[in-house]
């Protein structure tokens, strides 16, 4: 005949430790009256802090170093960031006697919490540094270099670790995120690595075909406009966009032709069109739907 702690799987109740069972899911430090439980440590990570840089467009694209200034606690430099005055030390816990936990007896329970007064560090402050009035950390103000890669996006993150404020009772400092934002160009429009623009030219240009100079960020560029080109052609000038972030090579700049009408006209311009008119002829009739799908789908 077997036992009865067979039945169950081969479980075996002399080696469960129902304080651990316990203390995990109802976060009791002791049961069972079986001992103090761990004091708690006071050391605490520091926050962890967040800085906006705002940039010029072009300082996005080819890279910066910027000076941010960051307001944030750091350690306590007259007390060393233990928050008592020199000479003194903190007192026992008078509430947990320095345990740290505060025990209630419930019945069959005996149950440890942390204790209120001194958070679980079993000790207390009565000698506070006068700096810093014994909260261990003071706030100060420093400059911070960052150093911003061509080719950034808006709402870009910059982490530096440990630059956020320093850590309680030895506790380790947070980070430090720059968010970085990019002001918009008054020619340029970028997505991504590459670059859209607008450019006008006249209906003379447009017909007879010309070259024109178009501005990019690293200056002018030279583009041919084939003759016959109508409003609305966009031509790609290779390498002229943003820098790949982190990578090699550049995007291109997207540049569109919108072809302008002139809204006043000399006599003798009047004339040169309509002498042109009568020289072509356009059959301006309606143009099927399926014909503007297909076109639509040729230059997707």
């Amino acid at each position: 005949m077997t036992n009865g702690a067979g039945g169950f799987g081969g479980f075996d109740a002399t080696t469960v430790d129902f304080q651990d069972i316990f203390g995990d899911l109802f976060g009791f430090g002791d049961i069972f009256g079986q001992g103090g439980g761990r004091r708690r440590s006071r050391a605490q990570r520091g926050a962890d802090l967040r800085e906006d840089l705002t940039l010029e467009f072009e300082e996005a694209v080819f890279g910066v170093t910027k000076q941010v200034q960051v307001r944030r606690m750091e350690e306590c430099d007259a007390c060393k960031g233990g928050g008592v005055a020199a000479g003194k030390r903190p007192i026992t816990c008078t509430t947990c006697g320095g345990n740290g936990q505060v025990r209630y007896q419930q019945g069959f329970f005996a149950i440890a919490r942390t204790c209120n007064t001194c958070q679980g560090s079993g000790k207390l402050i009565v000698d506070p540094c006068p700096k810093c009035k014994g909260q261990a950390r003071i706030q100060r103000e420093r400059t911070v270099t960052v150093k911003v890669p061509a080719g950034v996006e808006e709402g870009a993150r910059i982490l530096y670790n440990g630059e956020g404020e320093a850590g309680l009772y030895g506790g380790p400092p947070g980070d430090l995120y720059v968010v970085l934002h990019a002001k918009e160009h008054s020619f340029f429009e970028r997505e991504g690595k590459n670059l859209y623009c607008v450019v006008p030219i006249s209906v003379p240009q447009a017909a007879l075909g010309t070259e024109i100079q178009v501005p990019t960020l690293d200056g002018e560029y030279t583009l041919k406009v084939p003759e016959g080109t109508q409003t609305g052609t966009t031509f790609k000038a290779k390498g002229k966009g943003v820098p790949v972030l982190n990578g090699h090579g550049r995007g291109d700049l997207f540049v569109e032709v919108k072809v302008q009408t002139p809204a006043k006209l000399s006599k003798r311009q009047r004339e040169l069109l309509e002498e042109l008119q009568a020289l072509t002829s356009v059959e301006n009739k309606p143009v099927s739907r399926s014909l503007l799908n297909k076109v639509r789908e040729i230059f997707q």
